[in-house]
């Protein structure tokens, strides 16, 4: 993806479901992900909400993490996404 492009709401969602393959705090999305507070919120209880991440609590810090139904999306979007471009996602893990 060129860096001058925006990511889809689905590229986003598949970035955070791979970082997240194990158990991550909120800000280490963000940081990671490059989102702002407000929209990794939205992201975050979107995908909690469907099954696809897991919210651990461990009496100080909530950690999510990739549900195996998020297995399914992350490789079904992958080859989607190769048969699209010919390549690989545009984010580093």
């Amino acid at each position: 993806m060129n860096v001058a492009e925006r990511r889809t709401s689905y590229e986003i969602c598949w970035e955070i479901l791979t970082f997240c393959s194990v158990p991550r705090t909120f800000t280490a999305i963000v940081g990671r992900c490059d989102l702002n507070s407000k929209n990794g919120q939205k992201y975050l209880g979107l995908l909690a909400g469907r099954g696809f991440l897991n919210v651990e609590d461990d009496g100080e810090r909530s950690h999510y993490v990739a549900t195996d139904r998020a297995e399914e999306f992350i490789t079904q979007f992958t080859l989607l996404y190769k048969g699209l471009y010919d390549k690989g996602p545009g984010f580093r893990l």
